[in-house]
C-alpha cells in the first residue's frame, strides 16, 4: 500500500508543479487568509479517484471534499496541497500529504515536498525515509541551541490561545524560529533533524496524519501542549526530537 500512496502523491505533485506560477482561480473559504485554488481541487480529484478505483471499500477524509463514509476499517486522510497560501503567492514550499489509518490508527504516511522532489514516507513500525533513505530526528538536547518551527491559525488576528505570547517566549528561549507555511513539511523537517521542535494550534486531521507518523517513526514524539497523547483530531500539537520536549512543554504550559 505504501508504494501506491507514494505513486499517487507524486502524480498529484506533478499537477501542482505544473500549475505553479500559472494563472489559476483562487477562492476563499472561512476568510481571506484561508485559500483554495483550482489546483488544490485538481490534486484532490486525482487522489480520490485513485483511491476509489484501487481501494473502493476504503473511506476518504479529504480537505476540499469532506468525508466519504463507509464501514471500512481503512481511512485515507488527504491534504491535496498543504501550503496553499505559499503556492498562490509563488513561494515554493508546499506538499501533498496522505495518511492511511486502520481502525483509527495511522499505518502509513507520505508527505511529498513537491518543489524539492522529496518523498517522506513511513509505515508503522518500519522507520521513516526521505526518497528511500532512512532519516532520524536530531540529537540536540538543549532548547537554547534549538531551531524551532511553527505556524499560525487562520484566525490569527484574534490571538487565540495567546499564540503571540508563546511565539515570543519560544523565540527568546531558542536559537531561532521559522515559519514555513506547510505543517506537513514542518513535521518532516523535525523528522530529519532540520528542526528540533514544532508546535501549532488549530491544525486539521489532514495536516497531521501523514507527518505525525513519519516523525514518530524517525524517533520523535507528538503530544499536546501538556505531554498527553493525541490523535489526528487534536487541536494543540507539539512535535519534537524527544530531547527538548519537556523544555518546550514548560514554556507552553506557562504561557
Amino acid at each position: 500500500m505504501i508504494e501506491d500512496v507514494i505513486k499517487i502523491s507524486k502524480e498529484a505533485g506533478e499537477i501542482i508543479r505544473n500549475g505553479f506560477g500559472t494563472n489559476f482561480n483562487i477562492e476563499f473559504k472561512t476568510n481571506e487568509s484561508n485559500l483554495v485554488t483550482e489546483i488544490d481541487k485538481a490534486s484532490e480529484k486525482l487522489i480520490t479517484a485513485f483511491i476509489k478505483k484501487n481501494y473502493p471499500t476504503h473511506g476518504i477524509l479529504a480537505e476540499e471534499g469532506g468525508e466519504t463514509k463507509n464501514s471500512s476499517e481503512y481511512l485515507w486522510v488527504v491534504d491535496p496541497l498543504d501550503g496553499t497560501t505559499n503556492f498562490a503567492h509563488g513561494l515554493p514550499i508546499f506538499s501533498v500529504s496522505i495518511g492511511v489509518q486502520k481502525n483509527g490508527k495511522t499505518i502509513a504516511g507520505v508527505v511529498y515536498d513537491v518543489m524539492q522532489d522529496i518523498v517522506y514516507s513511513a509505515e508503522q513500525g518500519s522507520g521513516a525515509f526521505a526518497n528511500g533513505k532512512k532519516i532520524s530526528v536530531g540529537k540536540n538536547d538543549k532548547l537554547s541551541r534549538s531551531v524551532l518551527v511553527t505556524g499560525f491559525p487562520y484566525d490569527v488576528a484574534g490571538n487565540p490561545e495567546n499564540i503571540f505570547k508563546i511565539f515570543e517566549a519560544l523565540t527568546k528561549a531558542s536559537r531561532g524560529l521559522r515559519r514555513l507555511g506547510s505543517a506537513a513539511i514542518d513535521f518532516c523537517y523535525v523528522a530529519k533533524g532540520v528542526f528540533d521542535g514544532f508546535w501549532e494550534i488549530s491544525l486539521n486531521s489532514w495536516d497531521i496524519c501523514g507527518g505525525k507518523l513519519i516523525l514518530e517513526e524517525a524517533g520523535g514524539i507528538v503530544t499536546d501542549f501538556y505531554g498527553n497523547e493525541i490523535d489526528i483530531f487534536s487541536r494543540k500539537i507539539l512535535a519534537t526530537n524527544r530531547l527538548i520536549h519537556n523544555s518546550m512543554i514548560e514554556i507552553l504550559k506557562n504561557n
